[in-house]
C-alpha cells in the first residue's frame, strides 16, 4: 500500500495539524479489519448515523463511548456455553469488535438503539451561538436602524 506524503501542505497550512494527523493515522489503521461492517449516512443539515450490523450481540454485549471528537463502539460476546445441544456450524461472527470514530466539532451522540441486529447511532452537531455566523453592521448602525432608515424607490422619488 502506498502512503501519501502531507508535508508539502504542512508547509504551507497553519492550524490543520490535527487534521493531517487523522488522515495518517486511518492510512496507517484502515488496512485490515472490515468487522462489522457499517454504514454512515447524513440525514440533513447536521443530523448522521451511523449503523452497525452487529448480528448476535445483544444490548448488555456493546459499549458505546463518547469523548471529545471520539466515538468508541465495542462489542463483546458473552460466552454461550450454557445453551442447550451441541454447536455443529459456528457461521454468524461470535467475536469481539471495536470501531473508532473521529468526530468532528461541536459533533455529539444523541442516542443508539439496537434493533434486527443493526446498531443505529444517531448523531447531531450542535455550533454554539458564538460560533455561528452573525451580521455585521456597517458604521456602527444596528441593522434594525439600516432597515427602518431605508426608503424605498417610490417613497424616495415622491418626497
Amino acid at each position: 500500500m502506498s502512503r501519501f506524503d502531507f508535508t508539502p501542505y504542512r508547509r504551507s497550512t497553519v492550524g490543520f495539524d490535527r487534521l493531517f494527523d487523522l488522515l495518517e493515522s486511518q492510512a496507517r489503521t484502515s488496512g485490515g479489519d472490515n468487522y462489522p461492517p457499517f454504514n454512515i449516512h447524513k440525514q440533513g443539515e447536521d443530523n448522521y448515523r451511523i449503523t452497525l450490523a452487529v448480528a448476535g450481540f445483544k444490548p448488555e454485549d456493546l459499549d458505546l463511548t463518547a469523548q471529545q471528537n471520539l466515538l468508541v463502539v465495542q462489542g463483546r460476546k458473552r460466552d454461550e456455553s450454557d445453551s442447550e445441544g451441541e454447536m455443529l456450524h459456528l457461521g454468524i461472527a461470535n467475536r469481539g469488535f471495536e470501531r473508532r470514530f473521529e468526530l468532528a466539532d461541536f459533533v455529539r451522540v444523541e442516542n443508539a438503539r439496537l434493533e434486527d441486529g443493526l446498531l443505529a447511532i444517531d448523531l447531531v452537531r450542535e455550533v454554539p451561538e458564538a460560533m455561528k455566523p452573525k451580521k455585521i453592521a456597517v458604521n456602527g448602525q444596528s441593522t434594525l436602524e439600516i432597515v427602518k432608515n431605508h426608503k424605498p424607490d417610490k417613497e424616495a422619488s415622491a418626497a
